[in-house]
């Protein structure tokens, strides 16, 4: 009888020990909130390039009431690229010309910039600016520094296009922004910089050849010496008071 009795409670011990967890296996899941902590971070996606376009895009401003208003190009047409060179000294003058480094143009030019712009996106590229206006002041002391009228306006002639607002000096680069292949540097007065691309490469006048067809078709006329330049088809009043924001 004692024998049956301590047999059946060894049997009960060994059924109630197996329905228990060991120290170990208790701590082998983390806890509840870590957990939920690690599902939360997950379920945070990160901004998509989509998405970050979408933003900038919803931050662009209202059009100005008169379309030949200035207004800064970057406002307007948030992924060009902008590297004013005679906001720096990365010009042929070796000097600053200008202590702006905003591109301003007038709104109704800045309208066929971005149909440009966007029509380069859709081939694999970008517009970079590497002038846009230029204020009367800034012209003249460009042309103190560099009197040749193939090259550089001379005030007493009139203004520039540059001045006028509706001018720019573009060329091509990647989504990345990186540089692509052209006829010449900027400011190259070489026959390198005309638009007789026989003289360079392929490549280079392939490029030269897709942004001249494509700024023309946005109602933009290139300059025979310089393949850079740009200025749009319904020319503006100069604007010789007009200095752009530093």
């Amino acid at each position: 009888m004692k024998l049956r009795y301590w047999l059946a409670a060894a049997l009960l011990l060994t059924v109630l020990s197996g329905c228990t967890d060991s120290p170990a296996e208790q701590q082998s899941s983390p806890p509840e909130e870590t957990i939920d902590a690690a599902v939360t971070e997950d379920a945070v996606p990160a901004e998509t390039p989509a998405a970050a376009e979408q933003e900038a895009q919803d931050a662009i401003p209202d059009p100005p009431e008169d379309a030949q208003d200035f207004v800064r190009v970057q406002d307007y047409i948030p992924d060009i690229v902008v590297d004013l060179r005679y906001a720096t000294t990365n010009n042929f003058t070796g000097t600053v010309i200008y202590a702006y480094d905003d591109a301003w143009l007038r709104y109704a030019t800045v309208c066929k910039l971005l149909d440009a712009q966007e029509q380069l996106k859709a081939q694999g590229y970008r517009l970079c600016i590497w002038d846009a206006f230029r204020s009367a002041r800034s012209q003249q002391t460009l042309w103190e520094t560099y009197p040749d009228g193939n090259y550089v306006a001379n005030p007493a002639n009139g203004y520039s296009g540059h001045t006028r607002g509706d001018t720019i000096d573009v060329t091509l680069v990647t989504f990345e922004g990186e540089t692509v292949e052209m006829p010449s540097g900027f400011d190259d007065f070489t026959a390198l910089a005309d638009r007789d691309y026989q003289d360079v490469s392929v490549v280079a006048a392939e490029h030269a050849q897709l942004l001249e067809s494509v700024m023309e078709s946005c109602g933009f006329t290139g300059y025979d010496k310089e393949w850079w330049h740009y200025s749009d088809n319904d020319r503006a009043q100069p604007a010789p008071d007009f200095e752009p924001e530093d």
